[in-house]
């Protein structure tokens, strides 16, 4: 048996590469961009992320964001 309790645990590694939530613009009064929608869906800025995130603006409006955050 462990004698370690069980209430400790492993320090979490260091993030890196997330967006912090400065960078989000979310909020009822904005407009959510492309670059939002692919930064909050955790992709990569890239051509084709940018196309994906702007087909789901015209499909989904601010609800395409609004499921990408918690």
């Amino acid at each position: 048996m462990n004698e370690d309790p069980e209430s400790v645990s492993a320090a979490a590694p260091e993030a890196r590469g997330v967006t912090p939530d400065r960078l989000l613009h979310t909020g009822a009064s904005d407009r959510p961009s492309a670059e939002d929608l692919v930064l909050a869906s955790g992709r990569d800025l890239n051509p084709e992320n940018l196309e994906w995130a702007r087909r789901k603006l015209a499909e989904e409006g601010r609800a395409a964001l609004d499921k990408q955050l918690p």
